[in-house]
């Protein structure tokens, strides 16, 4: 697929053809802002449009008060680029919009492509570091100034997600299963689809999101709401009662009665005695009409009513029931109430469902929990114990609920081979000029030590011979490294021409 191969870093250039288009349709050559568009013409009017130029893309500093960002977007901006050409309307549109440009600028931006422009950047997905560019795009300044609100929309969200998504994995842990759950908290359709995109770059499992499985290949999961579960009444509402074994070799005519019996089986159970009594039977229609749909992939919301009096029995015996029928259930979600306590009370009833009627493995089913979950909650939940499996995770991952926005910039490096640097009183916005190269040095260990960047033209660190490495900005910061191995971190994206 040419997406994934462009993520792994393998370059088509000319023409665009065998390029996919963005996936999002408006991004377009117009999905930018004006001033763009003002400075391209009067690059145009001083004769300055075709100089060449070098941009960096970088952050100045890691998201939600931590250490490190996971780079996402790239992938999208080479589909831009390697599509960039302005549409007959859209010059139309333009020329209203900028009435005292000369017609003579219009045939220019009707006549240009990125076929001169060369893309560096860091792999997708990759661990990245302040002041460090994560692109560096080289080109005609006015085309590659006319890339730069684009880049940076496509950069900042996806990173940002990226980067909230592998936090949450952090604290969740590697066995635990993750679900993006955010959709209809959203930013509005694109940021939902970009959401669970960038998520499941940054460790998530699944998405509950439909069109984001269509589009990206994610694993898509889901069960029902608790409107299903009230939308019952009782279990004369099922209408068919019938269900084949899992291998097809028998069947249930009536699984509405075996479910039954297995209530009655558990209430009766002593280990369980005493720990619930008469259960919410709409609750019970409802789990055993959708077992009847969905018997692979029997999962119930079992807070609807009260989950240790009601809603996990009534799980325990549609469960049994299936396993009759030589069908799993997948497991349980708690939307709701004290998630540690619940969890743990509910493994100890499933343990006692394994051990009381000999089903092996039923103590080891599936606990997932919900309710506007998040690092903090999910890192609360891990120091004070808890029983769940997966977390059910949307809208403080979706909309960066802790940072609003990751603060990409785009600067100018160098042009015309000429270094070029912005300065500011704020030492933080103060650019480092030059065009660069980045490598990211290890140990002995395997693990890496340091991100560096060097001019162009400078000689590149050596496995074993010492280096001085210098911040940028802090003098007092430096040391001495000598590396195991090196790693140059720019890979040549989009060649262009060259």
């Amino acid at each position: 697929m040419a997406a994934a191969a462009l993520a792994n870093g393998d370059v088509r250039a000319g023409g665009g053809g065998a390029v996919p288009r963005p996936t999002n349709p408006m991004v377009t050559p117009l999905l930018t802002d004006l001033y763009q568009f003002s400075m391209a013409y009067a690059y145009w009017k001083a004769g300055k449009h075709l100089d060449r130029a070098v941009f960096d893309l970088y952050f100045r500093k890691s998201p939600f008060a931590g250490e490190f960002t996971v780079f996402g977007g790239l992938e999208e901006c080479i589909r831009f680029i390697a599509n960039f050409k302005f549409k007959e309307e859209e010059i139309n549109f333009l020329r209203t919009a900028l009435p005292t440009c000369e017609d003579g600028f219009f045939e220019y931006l009707s006549s240009i492509d990125c076929s001169d422009v060369e893309v560096y950047a860091i792999p997708e997905g990759s661990a990245v570091f302040p002041k460090v560019p994560l692109m560096i795009i080289e080109g005609p300044v006015a085309v590659v100034q006319l890339l730069e609100t684009p880049f940076l929309s496509l950069v900042n969200y996806a990173s940002l997600v990226t980067t909230n998504a592998a936090r949450h994995r952090l604290v969740a842990g590697k066995p635990k299963n993750l679900l993006e759950f955010g959709l209809r908290r959203a930013q509005g359709p694109d940021g939902g689809i970009s959401a669970s995109r960038y998520s499941y770059m940054g460790g998530f499992d699944a998405t509950s999101n439909v069109a984001a499985g269509r589009l990206f290949g994610i694993p898509i999961r889901g069960t029902h709401s608790h409107a299903f579960v009230s939308s019952f009444l009782g279990l004369d509402e099922i209408i068919d009662k019938a269900l084949s074994s899992s291998d097809g070799s028998n069947k249930c005519e009536d699984f509405v009665s075996l479910v039954e019996n297995w209530l009655v089986k558990i209430q009766g159970a002593s280990s369980l005695r005493g720990s619930f009594g008469e259960t919410n039977q709409s609750e019970l229609a409802a789990f055993t009409s959708y077992a009847l749909a969905f018997p692979n992939s029997f999962l119930a919301l079992v807070d609807t009513y009260d989950v240790m009096r009601s809603g996990v029995p009534n799980f325990c015996a549609v469960a049994l029931a299936l396993n009759d029928m030589g069908y799993k259930a997948v497991g349980i979600r708690l939307d709701s109430g004290d998630l540690a306590y619940l969890s743990i009370e509910t493994r100890k009833f499933f343990c006692a469902i394994e051990k009381e009627f000999g089903v092996v493995g039923f103590g080891k089913t599936n606990i997932t929990a919900s309710n506007d979950l998040n690092e903090e909650t999910i890192d609360a939940l891990n120091k004070q114990g808890h029983e769940v499996d997966s977390f059910g995770i949307g809208t403080y991952l979706v909309t960066c609920y802790a940072q609003a926005a990751l603060g990409c910039v785009f600067k100018l490096v160098e042009i015309n081979k000429q270094p070029r640097i912005k300065l500011s009183e704020d030492v933080t916005k103060v650019s480092i000029p030059c065009k660069k190269r980045c490598y990211r040095l290890y140990g002995k260990e395997g693990y890496p030590l340091v991100d560096i960047m060097t001019g162009q033209d400078e000689p590149s660190p050596k496995v074993g011979e010492r280096i001085l490495c210098r911040h940028p900005f802090i003098e007092s910061k430096r040391a001495h490294v000598v590396p195991q191995h090196v790693e140059e971190l720019l890979k040549c994206y989009w060649p262009g021409n060259s």
